[in-house]
């Protein structure tokens, strides 16, 4: 999973010309399918090349102090001709009048130039002054707004989290159960925390969650309807999109079998008839409304707005149409909207997926390709839905 400076040494080492051709040309097709890294490489070159250009006009500053270092040693400095034939009229004055001569002012040669390139280019350095001052707050206020962007808005939205008071209270009988699955001694300590709705993406072991269900994880655990328990890690996370791919490591985990639902590439219709199941409490609950627009929390293109009444621990789950295609990935709410819920778009996921694909030197994911739950009842396509509906739960 790659962090923020991560992706930034990758775009140096791009730049700068320290990525070998292998690795060059894999980072260029990946650029070219992938918008948001390539984003992510755009918003790179316009910090770095700011900070570059405020470099210079630091550079020049010191330059500038060094020229006045050098006026300060030479303040003992040897006087011209002239002030040496004022300094005897001085003299004569004191003697002739008794009356002590006026203090005169001796200035250097390296002050005199310096003086005289002051008077010349004033108004040029206070507008590169000026200009340095404002190029800091600009820094300032574009990092900030990056890191915004990077957070989901939490201003009238809330992400379906929810604490998992169970696992507190039966946490022996969970460590029990983790013993015997070899699970790694952090998850014997820690409690489970937070949990959310994961679902299969592939056969052989991947699925898909929200980010915020796997922020700040430790370690992670996917449960089925049946209690049954397998270790997973993410492999890739997208925050702004609020998406995490998961991949179950246990070496007990045989594969989830032919997947009965396929993936949406394209937009859904306003109106259309969807539905959800997840896990706000311990069993499989389930929920339907309909597409109520194209857009999601203040107009995010990336997002779908639904009228389902989803609760904590919804977040994750799928969300499918009347016909059994799976259209997106329910994500939070509105708080001062009731039934107003956003689910990420199926058709980014996709987009996502085909790029992750390219980027793994040509391995894609093996996506399931034909939709078993098309021309079925709501209840048939459940009974073949609830065996790829699983809890995540979150250790920290």
């Amino acid at each position: 999973m790659k962090t923020e400076a991560d992706y930034y040494a990758l775009f140096d080492a791009y730049r700068s010309g320290g990525l070998a051709g292998e690795e060059r040309a894999t980072l260029e097709h990946r650029l070219a399918a992938d918008p948001e890294l390539a984003r992510r490489l755009q918003e790179f070159e316009e910090v770095t090349g700011t900070l570059t250009a405020y470099g210079r006009r630091l550079a020049l500053r010191r330059k500038l102090h060094a020229i006045h270092a050098d006026m300060e040693t030479e303040r003992a400095v040897q006087l011209t001709p002239l002030a040496k034939v004022a300094e005897e009229d001085e003299r004569h004055e004191q003697f002739a009048t008794g009356r002590a001569p006026r203090p005169m002012l001796r200035i250097s040669r390296t002050e005199e130039k310096l003086r005289a390139f002051w008077h010349g280019h004033r108004a040029t350095m206070m507008v590169a002054a000026a200009v340095a001052v404002l190029a800091v707050f600009t820094t300032l206020l574009g990092l900030e707004m990056y890191r915004a962007a990077q957070k989901p808005s939490l201003y009238g939205y809330t992400v379906l989290r929810r604490e998992v008071e169970r696992i507190k209270r039966n946490q022996r009988t969970m460590n029990r159960a983790l013993n015997q699955m070899d699970v790694s001694t952090p998850e014997k300590s820690n409690p489970g925390k937070f949990s959310g709705t994961g679902f299969a993406l592939t056969a052989d072991g991947y699925l898909v969650t929200s980010y915020h269900v796997i922020q700040g994880a430790d370690s992670l655990l996917i449960e089925s309807r049946d209690r049954q328990r397998f270790r997973a890690e993410p492999v890739f996370t997208d925050v702004a999109h609020d998406l995490a791919i998961l991949q179950i490591k246990d070496k007990s985990f045989k594969g989830f079998g032919r997947l009965p639902y396929s993936f949406k590439r394209g937009q859904s219709d306003l109106g259309e008839r969807v539905y959800t199941l997840g896990y706000p409490r311990e069993d499989l609950v389930f929920n339907d409304g309909s597409l109520s627009a194209r857009s999601g929390f203040e107009g995010d293109t990336g997002f779908y707005q639904i009228s389902i009444p989803v609760n904590p621990g919804n977040s994750g789950g799928p969300l499918l149409d009347d016909r059994g295609n799976l259209i997106g990935i329910i994500s939070g709410r509105q708080m001062d909207v009731q039934s107003a819920a956003f689910a990420t778009k199926s058709s980014y996921l996709m987009r996502l997926v085909d790029s992750l694909g390219t980027a793994h030197a040509g391995k894609p994911y093996n996506m399931p390709r034909t939709n078993q739950l098309a021309g079925t009842s709501r209840p048939q396509q459940i009974r073949k839905l609830q065996d790829y509906v699983f809890v995540v739960k979150v250790y920290e």
